[in-house]
């Protein structure tokens, strides 16, 4: 089993575990009521139906003991293990009633958490021997950031910024809003703004859409500042390696590079190779595809 990193603390998924229940009335289930009795002891096995990377395990003791708090999981995976179809990681034991209840919140978490780790996994493995990382964005389901970012660490991948105090960045949009128009000048001027103005330590990120851009960046952050970070936003792999070339012939401390834009599972191999040590891409969260899995209760 691989080493999990941390999930986010009770926090983050408690309160999202109430709402998921309470939007699906699990406490009103007319079908299990009408059907069965509802206190006839059970036990279900959650199984992968699909290779992939397993993510949010540690949620279902919580969410089925919001129903029973004698509701009892038994683990047979770790957050951020590979598997493969056919896998069983978990049992759930407590009644008929609670099962049934907590079936669809709990296969909704654990799916959706799974499929961005397994797209992570992938990105990651094929950048895999160049040095470059996979960075996530916040391009990620309201209410969910920290778990959709707590399982693109299982697969592999690394964390940009949480939210909008964690870090500075400087996009299109600030320098239209500030100055009126993009382009050098303005890079300058708002790096130049940001450095006196930003709290000490905070990180400061910049967009850049053109060479000219990069080289006002490079020069408004030069002066020793290790905490600038270089976006090329949508550059083409001919200017990336331009860009690592110019960026090679400035002394050190030299800002880092990150790739955004255009960081597709096609091209992430291609854009590795490039030297740069930073991709980033909202696709981790906005576009995983949840990983297939059923809960099936045992016949007796």
């Amino acid at each position: 089993m691989s080493e999990s990193p941390t999930p986010p603390d009770e926090a983050a998924w408690m309160p999202l575990l109430r709402r998921a229940l309470d939007e699906d009335r699990a406490q009103d289930d007319v079908t299990t009521k009408a059907l069965l009795d509802e206190d006839r002891p059970a036990v279900a096995d959650l199984v992968v139906k699909a290779p992939g990377v397993v993510c949010g395990l540690p949620l279902v003791a919580p969410l089925f003991q919001l129903l029973d708090d004698e509701a009892q999981i038994e683990l047979l995976a770790e957050d951020g293990d590979t598997i493969g179809a056919g896998t069983k990681v978990l049992t759930v034991s407590a009644t008929a009633g609670v099962i049934l209840r907590g079936e669809r919140t709990a296969l909704n978490i654990l799916q959706r958490l799974s499929g961005v780790a397994t797209l992570t996994a992938a990105f990651a493995e094929r950048a895999m021997g160049s040095g470059a990382r996979i960075y996530d964005t916040r391009k990620t389901t309201p209410g969910w950031r920290a778990l959709e970012k707590y399982a693109v660490a299982c697969g592999g991948g690394a964390n940009h910024r949480l939210d909008l105090a964690d870090a500075a960045m400087i996009k299109e949009n600030h320098l239209v809003a500030r100055y009126g128009d993009t382009g050098p000048d303005a890079i300058k001027r708002a790096i130049r703004a940001c450095r006196e103005r930003l709290p000490e330590g905070k990180e400061l990120y910049v967009e850049v859409e053109n060479h000219e851009e990069l080289e006002a960046a490079v020069a408004a952050g030069a002066g020793g500042h290790t905490d600038l970070v270089i976006m090329l936003d949508d550059f083409d792999l001919a200017g990336i390696r331009k860009a690592v070339a110019f960026l090679r012939d400035v002394p050190p401390p030299r800002p880092q590079l990150e790739i955004t834009g255009g960081v597709t599972l096609e091209r992430v191999g291609s854009l590795a190779a490039t030297g740069v040590r930073r991709l980033s891409t909202g696709s981790l969260t906005h576009s995983a595809v949840a990983l297939d899995m059923s809960l099936k209760i045992r016949r007796s």
